[in-house]
């Protein structure tokens, strides 16, 4: 019984997803990873390959602790829920993200300058599989799948903060760490992708009694069995009462 409604194979991608994070933070600690090497670096050419790689790097244990926990739940809640588009969700979600964060300059919005940064980290995946996941239950508009919305909604709505400087709401001594371009690329995506598989997956059931002019002879026949044999049932039928003249009689003087 739980197998029908439990996807193993659902925990088991979320959890080589965080376990993969893992590998690369442990090899970032080890000194094989260094500086900017596989980090997403805005339009310089060196930092394509973080497209492929910077969601597997964290900045530290605060970093990955806290991309971990989302990464693994949303991961979950996408193969377990849409698990005939969950690949091409997730990695386009990936590849796309990356693109845009690559393409998009790191300017500092207060002087315009140009800031040469270095972006990894998993929290780009993180802000697709949140969007994807809340907008396309609004999407279908499936009681089931508007339910992960709304838990999605409920555990991860503050998420939708991330996607502005943190320069709006802090006054910082030197620029936030916190990449609001990945945060920001990752919604979008995440929403393009419902829009665009809103189709896609699976279907919303409907049962054949909700379907307009379904008749069944067999039901006929049931009750009628069971009006003959439940005659008391069917006693007291409600009725209409009869009108009263006298209930009318101001009405009618006036119309006179």
């Amino acid at each position: 019984m739980l197998k029908d409604t439990f996807d193993f194979q659902a925990v088991l991608k979320a959890a080589l997803m965080v376990a993969a994070m893992w590998v690369g933070f442990i090899l970032q600690n080890f000194g094989l990873i260094e500086g900017c090497s596989g980090a997403i670096i805005p339009l310089n050419p060196d930092g394509l390959k973080g497209i492929l790689f910077s969601p597997l790097l964290h900045g530290g244990l605060d970093h990955i602790f806290g991309n971990s926990v989302p990464t693994f739940v949303l991961v979950y809640l996408l193969f377990q829920f849409y698990p005939s588009i969950a690949k091409k969700v997730f990695f386009l979600g990936w590849f796309v993200t990356g693109f845009l964060v690559w393409l998009l300059p790191p300017i500092d919005i207060f002087t315009g300058e140009f800031n040469s940064v270095c972006i990894i980290g998993a929290s780009g995946i993180v802000y697709v599989l949140a969007f994807f996941l809340f907008f396309s239950g609004l999407f279908r508009w499936d009681m089931k799948l508007l339910t992960v919305s709304m838990v999605v909604a409920l555990y991860y709505g503050s998420l939708i903060w991330g996607v502005l400087p943190e320069e709006l709401f802090s006054n910082l001594e030197q620029p936030s760490r916190i990449s609001w371009q990945s945060h920001l690329s990752g919604a979008v995506v995440g929403i393009m992708l419902a829009l665009i598989f809103r189709k896609n997956g699976e279907k919303k059931r409907k049962f054949i009694w909700q379907l307009p002019n379904y008749y069944s002879e067999k039901d006929d026949k049931l009750w009628e069995e069971y009006r003959m044999n439940h005659p008391d049932d069917f006693l007291e039928l409600p009725y209409k009462k009869k009108d009263d003249v006298w209930d009318y009689l101001d009405e009618i003087r006036k119309n006179k």
